[in-house]
């Protein structure tokens, strides 16, 4: 199956889930990842804003500043097609809503790219070798090629949004854990939680 199909399959598949389901599925999702050791052992945590139909990340970001945890978010430069990392101290104020629902901080410290212990990106999908299929953006792949980049980097997603394979080309930048609402698969075949 190509990119286009698997990502129709996809997104089907996530708008098939009830905001209910959504709801608990986060909420486990964000309960797994925050147990993690990467997760407890970083200090500056990169997460993402959510879409409305993937895994939302607010109770990671709140599990993040009770343990005292920088968090920054990626701030979208549309024109430069680029993501900058912002520390943001609030999930009410100092967003823009753009498209698609997607939340983009307007302001905002910028974190040096080297700071960051830890980067928890969206997509579509992964597969258990941590291949991921985005929007069609490449902004994380953009993101994560960056040689400052040295934080771990996890997936977040629900279970349905594991498949067998992810097609993939030499600019798509793999995760090295994805962490879902049922497990944490690590891309060396071992499994956590």
């Amino acid at each position: 199956m190509d990119k286009v199909e698997l990502r129709h399959q996809l997104r089907n598949g996530l708008l098939a889930l009830s905001p209910e389901q959504r709801k608990e599925k986060s909420r486990k999702a964000c309960r797994n990842l925050a147990a993690t050791e990467p997760f407890q052992n970083a200090s500056i945590i990169m997460l993402y804003l959510s879409l409305p139909h993937e895994v939302d990340t607010s109770e990671a970001i709140l599990q993040a500043w009770q343990l005292g945890k920088t968090v920054a978010v990626p701030k979208i430069s549309w024109q430069q097609r680029h993501m900058i990392p912002v520390q943001i101290s609030s999930l009410e104020t100092g967003f823009s809503t753009g498209a698609l629902g997607l939340r983009n901080p307007v302001a905002g410290v910028p974190i040096p790219f080297g700071q960051i212990d830890l980067v928890v990106a969206p997509a579509l999908g992964f597969d258990r070798l941590g291949n991921r299929l985005g929007r069609g953006g490449s902004y994380y792949d953009r993101f994560f090629a960056n040689k400052e980049v040295i934080a771990s980097r996890c997936g977040l997603a629900f279970a349905e949004q594991i498949v067998a394979s992810i097609p993939v080309t030499e600019s798509d930048e793999p995760v090295e854990f994805v962490v879902t609402d049922e497990e944490v698969i690590y891309r060396d075949g071992q499994k956590g939680a």
